[in-house]
């Protein structure tokens, strides 16, 4: 591997860490990244899903105020996280990639609705003593259990968007308000979602053991820095990035799908 290779590699983890701290979506950079840098597909997939675990951890980490408040919420969501991860990764090594692939931009783009709608409604009144308004989970959690079950699937399967769907479903389904107290629970559900695959992963031999390095450290220093900078930015400015990023990957996502195969020779 080459320096400039090296370069894109660290370049595209680097930026992918630091999306990801702020909303998600870090894979439509740091795939295509290593995809460049001369990885095959499914290598770049799994290389990139291990790489980016320690920095959704450390991202946890520097949203740790934020999580001492929500661990309720984590109690609920975890088990189906880790569910689904085991489940998605699983079909990610036995199954063709295409399939699923068809889906993917309807996926992102329904996240990125949801969001969209949570963003018009008008704002909820604040609560008594002027105290951050939390998690309200609904009476049957088996909903929100199941829904992220499923985003977790997608997560272990491929994960572009993931971070747009957990917020999404956070702040339509779980009574989200605070966006960077929804950033917190999705950094520690989708280190949970991505340690898993990363294990699969790692024990099929499908991870490029040079690139791995490379990217895992650059992750780590981007996921630091993206949290550092979306807590500084007002709750509402973060949300509407996180609507434009999601219509911006479900376009790429679409064009990668049906634009680039229609336009190839026949």
């Amino acid at each position: 591997m080459d320096l400039t290779e090296a370069a894109l590699l660290a370049g595209g983890a680097a930026v992918a860490g630091a999306i990801n701290a702020v909303a998600g979506g870090g894979t439509l950079v740091s795939f295509p990244a290593a995809i460049a840098a001369g990885l095959l597909p499914l290598a770049a997939n799994a290389t990139n899903a291990v790489a980016l675990t320690p920095a959704s951890l450390a991202s946890a980490w520097a949203y740790r105020r934020e999580l001492a408040r929500d661990a309720h919420v984590l109690r609920v969501l975890l088990l189906p996280s880790l569910l689904g991860g085991v489940v998605g990764s699983g079909l990610l090594l036995a199954t063709p990639q295409r399939v699923f692939d068809a889906v993917v931009p309807a996926l992102v783009l329904l996240a990125t609705l949801l969001l969209l709608w949570q963003n018009l409604r008008p704002p909820r009144p604040a609560p008594q003593g002027g105290a951050p308004e939390g998690f309200a989970l609904p009476s049957r959690p088996w909903l929100v259990f199941l829904l992220q079950f499923l985003v977790s699937v997608y997560g272990g399967y491929f994960g572009a968007g993931i971070g747009i769907m957990m917020l999404a479903l956070l702040a339509s389904f779980a009574g989200g308000a605070d966006i960077h107290r929804m950033n917190a629970i999705k950094t520690v559900l989708a280190s949970l979602i991505n340690g898993v695959a990363a294990l699969a992963f790692v024990a099929a031999g499908a991870v490029d053991a040079v690139a791995t390095p490379i990217m895992m450290v650059a992750a780590i220093v981007g996921a630091l820095a993206g949290a550092v900078v979306a807590r500084r930015i007002e709750p509402r400015k973060v949300r509407w990035f996180v609507v434009a990023l999601g219509l911006v990957l479900t376009a790429k996502l679409a064009w990668d799908r049906f634009g680039a195969s229609a336009g190839a020779p026949g």
